[in-house]
């Protein structure tokens, strides 16, 4: 008889953990530990026959039994074969750069990723590794005509940081897979609650996270993981352990903490953010709004064909003509939405993001300022007030400017 396969709710609450093996407490144990005593000369010997560390305790930078309980629940959740968890969310992205290149390589990264990913990637030149960015809204055949025969990797997000361009998965997969050239995911924006890049089309090599943000959910630890094929693991694990990449127990254990409410909360991120991209895309001053999740967004379509949801973070582009002293006067004026770096809190937060500076010359096509805005779990209405009181201070500079004789601006509506 078939075991009963489970709903992801369920898997949300239960993968992970095993009361049986932890004395009949619901939460995994937190385990603060380093040296392992044994027995014995012959059980420490054992303990090294295992290359990856995956048996037995063998020393806590290998992993204890809080942070495999986090990989196997997040293994389980994304559909993988096994995780590595790391210190960081960018150091799961280097650790996985580095698992497969070496001097000589050339490796393609999407035009949009996150930008402490993007230097990460500029500096392998000075270990030989070529990095060449494409637009990332490349379909397969453009991909395809980018491949050499020293591309060993292909890294992308989807969507991406910023600007939100939401990629051809299943495409880009099956020419890097026909050419034997690896490809990881950036996962963090969906998490496995909406997406799942293993399962989707040829599916990727492997899925890299920040949990710091919705995984932990709380903005309170700072925590990476990356989720592996068979094949792909003990490469991972392998760079893992040869840069001394590990995660401390704490983090680990909110990481846990926070799967168990991730489908909930990911939920309500998309509700208020859909609702609230919506209210903006009607207000004054703005350009446009980008998220994909809404009907004429470029990357709607695939959005709809390859994801479940939304979350909480898209971009607002305001209408040309607002000066840098305009918008630090709107972003002053707000009470709710915080100024601040990350996002996957329960918090609202608003930054201001400049891609033109380190993007590649016409993939962003934006005039106005852009504005990245995540959404939290304020009322809605708060949130609305809030950013009322800030468009009013900066359409108020704008009416200044065309007091002094400007002619007002047209949007850049695309």
């Amino acid at each position: 008889m078939n075991e009963p396969v489970d709903a992801p709710e369920t898997r949300y609450v239960h993968a992970g953990s095993d009361p049986r093996r932890q004395g009949g407490y619901v939460n995994p144990p937190v385990h603060h530990a380093s040296t392992v005593l044994y027995r014995d000369v012959a059980e420490m010997d054992a303990s090294q026959a295992d290359p990856l560390k995956r048996g037995g305790p063998v020393y806590g930078r290998f992993g204890t039994p809080t942070s495999r309980a986090f990989e196997e629940a997040l293994t389980e959740l994304e559909g993988g074969h096994a995780a590595v968890v790391t210190c960081s969310g960018l150091s799961a992205i280097t650790t996985t750069i580095l698992a497969y290149v070496q001097a000589g390589d050339h490796i393609l990264v999407s035009d949009s990723v996150y930008l402490p990913t993007r230097r990460f990637c500029d500096s392998l030149a000075a270990l030989g590794v070529e990095t060449e960015y494409y637009r990332p809204t490349a379909d397969g055949t453009a991909v395809a005509r980018l491949i050499r025969p020293r591309t060993r990797l292909l890294y992308f997000e989807s969507p991406g940081s910023t600007t939100f361009e939401v990629q051809d998965i299943p495409a880009i997969t099956a020419v890097c897979r026909a050419h034997g050239v690896a490809t990881i995911a950036d996962n963090t924006w969906a998490t496995p609650a909406f997406h799942r890049p293993l399962a989707l089309g040829a599916g990727v090599d492997a899925v890299v996270h920040s949990a710091t943000k919705y995984l932990t959910g709380h903005a309170d630890s700072i925590l990476g993981a990356v989720v592996c094929t068979e094949e792909s693991y003990p490469l991972v694990r392998g760079a893992a352990m040869r840069l001394g990449q590990c995660a401390g127990a704490d983090d680990a254990y909110l990481g846990l903490r926070g799967l168990r409410t991730l489908d909930v909360r990911l939920a309500r991120h998309q509700e208020q953010a859909l609702e609230l991209a919506r209210w903006l895309a009607g207000q004054e001053g703005v350009a446009a709004v980008l998220h994909p999740g809404l009907p004429g967004d470029p990357g709607h379509d695939l959005w709809r064909r390859d994801f479940t949801g939304a979350a909480g973070l898209f971009g607002v582009e305001l209408e040309p003509g607002f000066g840098k002293p305009d918008v630090d006067a709107m972003l002053d004026r707000l009470r709710l939405f915080g100024l601040g770096h990350s996002y996957g809190g329960y918090e609202s937060l608003i930054v201001p993001a400049d891609p033109v500076s380190h993007r590649l010359p016409g993939t962003w096509a934006g005039r106005g300022p852009l504005l990245r805005v995540h959404v939290g779990f304020e009322a809605l209405a708060d949130l609305k007030q809030d950013l009322r009181a800030g468009f009013e201070v900066l359409l108020r500079g704008r009416v200044g400017v065309r007091r002094r004789g400007s002619a007002p601006s047209s949007p850049a509506r695309r």
